[in-house]
């Protein structure tokens, strides 16, 4: 996952390049799963196609804990595992992820395509093991 959305891009110039303070998300970074990846509609901060019901809820993901080290650039992944609740009803074909700055709305940060859609029925646990959801800021 390597796209950032609109309104994460106009902050990091307005913070950088602007001198206009930006406040980080600090403890309020959530993982989330799309149906219906659709990269334009993710820019502009529509999350209108994430996946919902059946328990379905954002994972909290923030820290240096649970993402290694950019040292080598403006790459990293997830440390640890991402587990999502079990589905207790079909969530759909997921196919996309996003990075947000709340549990329920809030602002899309990044955003990315699967690299395989998965159909997530009641009963799954979808999760993204240790390394598996790479991040660049490119």
């Amino acid at each position: 996952m390597s796209a950032m959305s609109n309104y994460l891009e106009a902050k990091l110039v307005n913070h950088v390049l602007r001198n206009t303070a930006f406040t980080t998300p600090g403890d309020s970074i959530y993982v989330g799963l799309i149906k219906f990846y659709e990269s334009s509609k993710l820019e502009t901060g529509d999350d209108g196609q994430e996946a919902s019901g059946g328990s379905y809820a954002r994972v909290q993901v923030n820290g240096t804990s649970n993402w290694d080290d950019p040292s080598g650039g403006g790459a990293t992944q997830n440390s640890n595992a991402i587990t999502f609740p079990t589905a207790t009803g079909d969530w759909g074909m997921i196919s996309g992820v996003i990075v947000s700055d709340a549990s329920t709305d809030g602002n899309v940060l990044l955003h990315g395509s699967l690299t395989t859609a998965r159909d997530v029925k009641s009963g799954d646990v979808f999760k993204f093991n240790a390394g598996d959801l790479d991040i660049t800021f490119a």
